[in-house]
């Protein structure tokens, strides 16, 4: 049986995203998303709603949501759950990760 709560988190933490704006995207604490990242059957809506986030598709990842993989449109150029990255909130969510990368150089 796969880890979900482990899978995720790999996702999250390869995504570079942290995890405070990680839970307050979300609406969560961070205790929440340890507890999260602890939990081997953690639900397809909090999945998708992290990958909605980090702008990663879990479909791939966990069986699970296989069955919830929207079909497949030949003509369609991308079938993901993810955001392109041409939108606002992808740009935002770069610069937010690059600036708080930049203020902990800074040592603030």
């Amino acid at each position: 049986m796969q880890h979900k709560g482990e899978i995720v988190e790999k996702a999250v933490r390869q995504s570079g995203l942290p995890l405070t704006q990680l839970a307050k995207r979300m609406g969560k604490s961070r205790r929440w998303l340890y507890n999260a990242f602890d939990n081997p059957n953690l639900s397809i809506d909090h999945i998708l709603h992290i990958g909605a986030i980090i702008h990663y598709n879990f479909s791939d990842d966990i069986q699970d949501l296989q069955r919830f993989r929207i079909l497949e449109d030949p003509r369609a150029e991308e079938n993901s759950y993810t955001v392109p990255s041409e939108s606002a909130e992808y740009w935002k969510n770069k610069y937010l990760t690059l600036l708080e990368k930049y203020n902990t150089l800074l040592g603030g």
